[in-house]
């Protein structure tokens, strides 16, 4: 994973804020956004969140150049900006958008620049194919899935300003714990088996944490927490799943015997 996808998250949590007293979402600086604007004015909340959206694609996405190197290094990266687009409309209702598939509808599904052709890409055709590869987290609750934000956001704290070549690892431990945390709460509420969509983000966070700990490695990650690997209200359930056939197996054994 590359430190140019962490910066460009970390711009927009920076730039685009929400305010909570007076329920709005604010430019603190719409250099980069407003460009995704319709005629460079975003009229409502909805048009100022997809103006950012509109700009995490054409960062990470926008050139057979940028599209080569992050998808080299994760085509994943698509998760986290939906994730992040949850987790911003998460903060407040929005009149008609009750789950991805609303926002999908309403502005990428025939956007005119999600359906650009990205130039000198042929593996997908625009920002709107990439999403649609991704097409079974768009049925996700917005309030479930913007949960995935906060484990996100401590991975990208971690990764943000890290130097390869300069691993002082111990400075990213706090970090680090809670990342572990968060991941873990999420393993506790959304490990629902291997191929479905929340194990697939579960999957793709723990990836980048574990790609994280072996760039720190020897000594330096050895304080570094591992990732549950299993759940472990899954394992109780499943235990006294297993107990329940077999206390009913004995008894049907014993009642045969007696008879």
């Amino acid at each position: 994973m590359n430190e140019h996808m962490w910066g460009k998250f970390i711009y927009v949590r920076t730039n685009f804020i929400y305010q909570p007293d007076n329920r709005i979402y604010k430019f603190i600086s719409d250099v980069l956004f407003k460009e995704y604007c319709n005629n460079k004015i975003c009229g409502s909340d909805l048009d100022k969140i997809n103006a950012v959206c509109l700009h995490l694609f054409n960062e990470l996405f926008g050139s057979s150049d940028t599209f080569s190197i992050n998808s080299k290094n994760n085509i994943n990266i698509v998760e986290y900006i939906i994730i992040w687009l949850s987790y911003i409309l998460s903060l407040k209702p929005h009149e008609g958008i009750t789950n991805l598939n609303d926002f999908y509808d309403k502005y990428i599904k025939d956007g005119e620049k999600y359906n650009k052709k990205i130039d000198g890409v042929t593996a997908y055709e625009s920002y709107k194919d990439l999403i649609d590869k991704k097409e079974n987290l768009m049925n996700i609750g917005i309030k479930d899935m913007s949960r995935f934000y906060h484990a996100f956001n401590e991975l990208s704290n971690m990764y943000n300003g890290f130097d390869t070549k300069k691993t002082d690892c111990k400075n990213y431990l706090k970090d680090a714990k809670n990342f572990v945390k968060k991941y873990d709460e999420l393993n506790e509420d959304y490990n629902n088996g291997k191929n479905s969509p929340y194990n697939q983000l579960l999957s793709t966070l723990s990836n980048d944490y574990n790609r994280f700990k072996n760039i720190c490695n020897g000594a330096q990650s050895s304080n570094f927490p591992s990732l549950p690997t299993y759940s472990r209200r899954l394992l109780i359930k499943n235990t006294l799943i297993s107990i329940g056939f077999i206390f009913v197996a004995v008894s049907i054994f014993l009642g045969i015997a007696y008879k």
